[in-house]
């Protein structure tokens, strides 16, 4: 069921609902007053039947034969006269008897003094009527025609207001909600014209005060970011393959150049030396690229526990030393820490480990004396991370684009790399909330700056 249909029928059954409450309240409160009405016009017609016939005005015969004319034309009230002790005095038309009078009603009417009941669809009451000091019982009846009348009016009056204001309300609901909704249609035919080929394409804001506008500029920003991802995307998967296109096709020439005729033992060596040396490459950029893919986790998706930055970074000097034996790397201790927290972070360490190795991998492999000074101190809530070494420094354009992934700067002859070490940095110190600046001059070295919180 469409939206309109769910609103149209909502603000119908609720309005409706709303509707048959005042309907049902006036047409009860009107019964109710018409009711009471009629009960104060039965005492008063009682009381005057009973005060002519006690005083003698008028004989009873006379009354009596008032009675039974008028009832031919109108509902006249038929009064009877009783003494305390359910002696009858006067009735209008004894053979009718409408109320029908018992001992154990006197009594009631003694006791209370006045009531009111309904004998089917005739009202009555009955009271105590003092004259000349001696108290009678008095009752009247009668049939309320014309109340009735006008109640049954008054009845179908209200049941084709129900029904034809209903009618009106739903198509007045159906109206707004089309008029309401109608938006919403344009937006989603807009929507629709947006494929993976016209992902540039927004929505329109129209008014970006209220709730469509901001729905549209919510989903633009969507788009937005699911832009910027699948252009990252088609570009990562344009760089893996053109990367991963060079070893594997050097892998491939080496394998089938050794193939194409027999070879001495030292020779096979070699073309295995070789096919060694690319598959080390290609299995190098694929764990590049993995750990790239982990440092893209949410943080809530990593396992974070207290880690010492000291040890992380003696357990990276170790890697890079294992790797290179040739690399010399300084740690140094800027003031001595005189609590173990100011130097925890909570973190993930092989993350952590990963992004310090790159930095000091980089450090030493574009150092001239293939060094990186490791400086550690902190300041108020963050461990600050000095790496620096005196090599060939950085251009403008390099510093700018350094964190780009796959982008290998103007110094990439001097050391073999795939771009992917400082992007990947990068994205393991921001999942810290930490912050990675990078100083560096041509031909004065380069300094990277790591601060990340403390506990």
């Amino acid at each position: 069921m469409k939206i309109r249909t769910t609103l149209t029928l909502q603000y119908a059954g609720l309005t409706a609902a709303v509707f048959l409450v005042f309907v049902i309240a006036v047409y009860y409160v009107s019964e109710h007053s018409r009711s009471n009405a009629f009960f104060r016009n039965l005492q008063s017609e009682a009381i005057t039947k009973a005060h002519l016939f006690l005083n003698n005005q008028v004989d009873a015969e006379t009354m009596q034969s008032i009675y039974l004319n008028n009832q031919k034309f109108i509902n006249e009230v038929e009064v009877a006269v009783y003494t305390t002790d359910f002696h009858i005095l006067y009735h209008d038309a004894l053979q009718n008897d409408i109320i029908k009078e018992t001992p154990e009603m006197v009594k009631r009417i003694l006791k209370q003094k006045n009531i009111s009941f309904y004998v089917g669809e005739y009202q009555a009451v009955g009271l105590v009527y003092s004259f000349e000091g001696k108290d009678y019982i008095v009752t009247a009846a009668a049939y309320d025609g014309y109340g009735y009348a006008n109640r049954e009016a008054l009845r179908n009056m209200l049941i084709l207001l129900f029904i034809g204001g209903l009618s009106v309300l739903v198509i007045v609901g159906y109206i707004l909600s089309r008029s309401t909704l109608k938006p919403i249609r344009s937006i989603v035919k807009e929507a629709e014209k947006i494929t993976a080929s016209r992902i540039n394409k927004r929505l329109p804001v129209k008014n970006e005060q209220d709730e469509l506008g901001e729905l549209c500029i919510t989903f633009n920003a969507l788009l937005e970011r699911l832009e910027q991802s699948f252009n990252s995307q088609k570009i990562f998967v344009s760089n893996v393959s053109h990367e991963l296109r060079t070893p594997m096709a050097a892998l491939t020439a080496e394998l089938d150049l050794a193939l194409l005729k027999d070879r001495t033992p030292e020779q096979y060596q070699a073309a295995i030396s070789n096919a060694l040396q690319d598959s080390h490459r290609i299995v190098k950029l694929i764990d590049g690229l993995l750990n790239l893919a982990k440092a893209d986790y949410q943080s809530e998706q990593i396992k974070m526990e207290e880690v010492r930055l000291d040890e992380l970074l003696l357990d990276a000097r170790e890697l890079v030393l294992k790797a290179h034996s040739d690399y010399h790397i300084e740690l140094i201790f800027e003031q001595e820490a005189e609590d173990d927290n100011v130097l925890t972070v909570i973190g993930n360490s092989y993350l952590l480990t990963t992004a310090f190795l790159n930095l000091l991998e980089n450090n030493c492999k574009y150092s001239s004396n293939q060094t990186s000074r490791v400086l550690i101190s902190y300041k108020e809530q963050w461990a600050v991370i000095q790496l620096s070494d005196n090599g060939v420094g950085m251009s403008d354009k390099d510093k700018e684009n350094l964190f780009q992934l796959f982008y290998r700067g103007e110094n990439k002859d001097i050391a073999p790399g795939y771009g992917i070490g400082m992007t990947l940095t990068q994205k393991i110190i921001h999942l810290h909330k930490g912050e990675l600046t990078v100083t560096s001059s041509q031909g004065e070295g380069t300094t990277f700056i790591v601060q990340l919180p403390h506990i």
